[in-house]
């Protein structure tokens, strides 16, 4: 039997997007407090660095998304949950690909080629078929994606070094005991405070304005939790840094849906209610990221521009548009 559903108390309309304002900016500060304690702490444990950047960067990174899946899953929400993900990696390629995009050019690694994109393809079509076959995910299929990802990480850490994130620079110093714990605490609560207000609101807002919670999920949520991605992709492209790269923004993907829907999905089956989900929400993700490689060829290879970034931009806001309408 499933816990009982508790509701914050929302005597007003406008406490809803109260509620999804604060959630959100408790699961951003709380995602970058356990990014720098738990980085923190694996540099004390001399774990390598490329390591690091492999397992914790990234799944510290992935933390928000984690979370909310996870909460939204196991309160009986479970189209938010997937939404979530979905919508996250729609937005990871349309939105903030495309806004990154305009504000200069990015050269394509190599790998974007032969490790990148196809795996991120797999993962994709690997999670669509899952969901296809019976309408949710359960702990074997959350069990095989989880696998698939270790054996991904372990290929990338034997023969794909260069293309392996390692610790952002300003991680590279360790902290103060007192700071490591600190960070891990209040990061791990805030994250968790963050989910639970997050979703109260959004769902409050779901039920007032009279639309899913797939809806809202794949739009408001999962535009939320990736603003960390958003503004570190622009403030590297200011910067002239390019450390942010396609790379990066596939990698993310491929975490949430092995990672996210993963962990989520073992620890509490995710069944899909609205159908849409399958039937256009999946479909546009699966299309999107097919869509990135044409543009790397076309007119030339190798290289993105603003041109492919309003192209990514006009695909996302169709999504968006032909969601809610």
């Amino acid at each position: 039997m499933s816990p009982p559903i508790v509701y914050l108390p929302n005597q007003f309309g406008r406490m809803d997007a109260l509620f999804v304002v604060l959630g959100l900016v408790l699961l951003i500060a709380g995602g970058d407090f356990l990014l720098k304690g738990s980085v923190d702490l694996s540099l004390r444990l001399s774990i390598p660095k490329i390591v690091v950047g492999m397992t914790v960067v990234s799944f510290a990174t992935s933390a928000p998304e984690l979370i909310v899946s996870l909460q939204s899953a196991i309160r009986g929400f479970p189209d938010l949950a997937l939404g979530n993900v979905v919508g996250s990696n729609l937005a990871n390629l349309g939105l903030i690909l495309g806004i990154t995009l305009l504000i200069g050019a990015l050269d394509i690694r190599r790998s974007f080629y032969f490790v990148d994109w196809p795996v991120m393809m797999l993962a994709s079509l690997l999670s669509y078929f899952f969901i296809l076959s019976d309408r949710m995910l359960g702990r074997t299929e959350g069990i095989i994606m989880l696998v698939s990802l270790l054996i991904f990480l372990i290929y990338l850490l034997r023969y794909q070094k260069p293309a392996v994130t390692e610790v952002p620079r300003g991680f590279v110093k360790t902290l103060p005991l007192y700071k490591t714990v600190f960070f891990l605490v209040v990061g791990g609560v805030a994250l968790w405070g963050g989910s639970e207000i997050l979703i109260s609101g959004a769902v409050g807002m779901a039920k007032r304005l009279d639309i899913s919670e797939r809806i809202i999920g794949i739009s408001l949520v999962s535009v939320g939790t990736s603003i960390p991605e958003l503004s570190a992709s622009v403030l590297a492209m200011i910067r002239q840094e390019k450390a942010i790269s396609v790379g990066n923004l596939i990698g993310s993907n491929i975490f949430n849906l092995l990672a996210v829907l993963g962990i989520t999905s073992i620890i509490h089956p995710i069944h899909v209610i609205d159908e849409q989900l399958v039937t256009s929400d999946l479909l546009w993700m699966l299309g999107i990221s097919l869509l990135v490689l044409p543009l790397v060829f076309i007119p030339k290879g190798q290289r993105l521009n603003w041109k492919d970034g309003l192209i990514l931009l006009a695909v996302y806001t169709t999504f968006i548009v032909t969601t809610f309408t």
